[in-house]
């Protein structure tokens, strides 16, 4: 059976993002997300309801999350879905906790109204990986696939100017064989 883990959250940093390093020198970095949403009820009130998410972000990912945000600033993220079981070391009970695996982002705003960085950057980490359990375990290192990017602006040399064309005008006449279709 087939499955897909794919996650798509924009919403503002509860809290500076925390920079870690693994035994493998690999960057960590975890911060967390809200995501408010507005609605109507059935009586015409407007509610509010904000979801909390924890983030982690792996390898240059996360130094550039840690580098660029703070809390209060506004990120566009993708990623997945983890699932972490772990035994409470004072309680003794089983504890779990879901968290997203942030695999890109993207700035939300200019310099002034937040994201921090040129104002639409993307971050992409094709070498980060995320396996083992929560609560400090070791994580091993396992290859993502690198999410599309847009294609960036050309920054060459001004092309020069292309022979004018005749406009085209209406006496001209096409036949069936001029149409390739």
């Amino acid at each position: 059976m087939a499955s897909f883990n794919k996650v798509i959250l924009m919403g503002n940093l509860t809290r500076d993002p925390q920079l870690k390093y693994l035994p493998s020198q690999t960057a960590v970095t975890e911060f967390g997300l809200a995501c408010n949403r507005k609605f109507k009820t059935q009586t015409g009130e407007q509610k509010e309801e904000v979801t909390f998410i924890d983030c982690t972000a792996f390898g240059r990912t996360g130094e550039v999350i840690n580098q660029y945000f703070t809390k209060g600033k506004p990120i566009f993220i993708e990623g997945r879905l983890k699932y972490d079981t772990w035994e409470d070391k004072q309680g003794g009970g089983k504890r779990h906790k879901i968290t997203v695996v942030v695999e890109s982002f993207e700035f939300i705003g200019g310099r002034d109204g937040g994201g921090g960085g040129p104002g639409g950057g993307t971050g992409h980490d094709s070498d980060a990986g995320h396996g083992g359990g929560g609560g400090g375990a070791d994580y091993d290192q396992r290859p993502q696939r690198q999410a599309p990017s847009r294609p960036a602006p050309a920054r060459s040399a001004p092309r020069p100017a292309a022979a004018a064309e005749p406009p085209f005008s209406e006496d001209q006449q096409f036949k069936d064989d001029d149409i390739p279709f």
